[in-house]
C-alpha cells in the first residue's frame, strides 16, 4: 500500500489543493458520498475528511496537500491511516447515507454476499454484518452523551466543533433528531467503546437512568463521567455508588454538579461549561498533572 500511495501522489497535479484515496476493492461507494466529501472539505478545509457510517469510520478518504510529504514516506504495507493519530484535531467526519464506505470485496465470496443482500434491498443490518468494521472507530476523543433534553443537543454541537467522535444513548432518539452525532445507540451498554483516557461521559437523563449510566461509565474506564443533576441528587447517586462498593479510585472521576462554574442557566450555558471542564481535565492530562480540574457546578 505504501507503494502504491507514493507512486499515486507523486502524480498529483502540483496545482491541487487535495487527493482522494480511493480503494479498488469497494465499488459500492456512491458518487453523490465522494462529492459530499470535496463540499465539506471545500467549505472547512480540514487537513483529513473521512466518511463515517453509523459511527464507523470509511473509505476513501481525502487528504490535504500539506499532508502529502508524510505520505511519501510512508513504506510496506502501511496505508495513509498511519498518519492520522499525528492529526487527530484536524480530521473532519463526514456522516453519510452510504454504507459503501465500509463494505471491501476481496474474494468471490464476499461479492455475492453483497450483491445478494443488495438485490433484496436490505442496504442496513445484513450488510452492515458483510462490512469489516474491526478497527473502524473514529480517531480522535470520544462524547458519550446519554440523555435526550436541550443539553445533550448543545453538547453534541459542541463536541462537533471541538472535533470530539458524538455518541448518544437514548432509547427513543435517531441521529435525526441530534443532528452532528456521529450514532445514537438505543441501549444503555458501553462495551462498543473503547475504553481508556479518551472517552468521556456525560449523563443528562433527568432522572431516568442516572445512576445505571454513571456505574457502567465509570466501569468502562471513562476518564470522565458528569451529572447534570442538582447537588442533592449527585449525593444520593455518589452514595449509592459507594454503598455498591465502587472503588474511591473510580468515584474520584465521578463530577457532579458537571462543569465548570461561571454560572451557567441556560441549556447551552450548561453545555459550554460542560466541555470547557472536559478540554481542561484532556490537557491536564496531556501535560502530564494529575491535579483535578473540576470547579462545581
Amino acid at each position: 500500500m505504501g507503494t502504491s500511495l507514493r507512486v499515486g501522489m507523486s502524480a498529483v497535479d502540483s496545482s491541487s489543493d487535495a487527493a482522494l484515496i480511493v480503494l479498488a476493492d469497494q465499488p459500492f461507494v456512491r458518487a453523490e458520498t465522494i462529492d459530499q466529501l470535496i463540499d465539506q472539505y471545500q467549505a472547512r478545509r480540514p487537513e483529513v475528511a473521512i466518511p463515517v457510517y453509523k459511527g464507523f469510520r470509511g473509505n476513501p478518504t481525502l487528504l490535504d496537500r500539506s499532508l502529502f510529504p508524510e505520505v511519501m514516506t510512508l513504506a510496506g504495507d502501511i496505508g495513509c491511516r498511519a498518519i492520522f493519530g499525528r492529526h487527530a484535531e484536524k480530521i473532519l467526519k463526514v456522516a453519510v447515507d452510504d454504507i459503501g464506505v465500509l463494505l471491501d470485496v476481496d474474494t468471490d465470496a464476499d461479492l455475492q454476499r453483497c450483491q445478494q443482500a443488495g438485490s433484496q434491498g436490505s442496504l442496513g443490518p445484513e450488510l452492515l454484518q458483510a462490512a469489516d468494521i474491526a478497527g473502524r472507530s473514529v480517531v480522535g476523543p470520544q462524547l458519550v452523551v446519554v440523555g435526550d433534553d436541550a443539553v445533550v443537543k448543545a453538547l453534541v454541537r459542541f463536541g462537533n466543533l471541538l472535533h470530539f467522535s458524538v455518541t448518544v444513548v437514548d432509547p427513543f432518539l435517531t441521529v435525526d433528531d441530534v443532528p452532528g452525532a456521529d450514532q445514537v445507540l438505543h441501549a444503555l451498554e458501553f462495551s462498543p467503546f473503547s475504553a481508556g483516557s479518551d472517552m468521556y461521559v456525560v449523563v443528562a437523563s433527568r432522572g431516568r437512568f442516572d445512576e445505571d449510566a454513571v456505574e457502567q461509565a465509570l466501569t468502562a474506564g471513562a476518564a470522565f463521567v458528569a451529572l447534570v443533576a442538582g447537588e442533592k441528587r449527585a449525593q444520593e447517586i455518589s452514595g449509592g455508588l459507594q454503598a455498591k462498593g465502587v472503588p474511591d479510585q473510580s468515584l474520584a472521576r465521578f463530577h457532579s454538579p458537571a462543569g465548570l462554574m461561571i454560572g451557567a442557566q441556560e441549556p447551552e450555558e450548561i453545555a459550554l461549561s460542560v466541555m470547557a471542564e472536559i478540554v481542561s481535565i484532556r490537557r491536564r492530562t496531556a501535560a502530564g498533572s494529575c491535579e483535578p480540574a473540576h470547579d462545581g457546578g
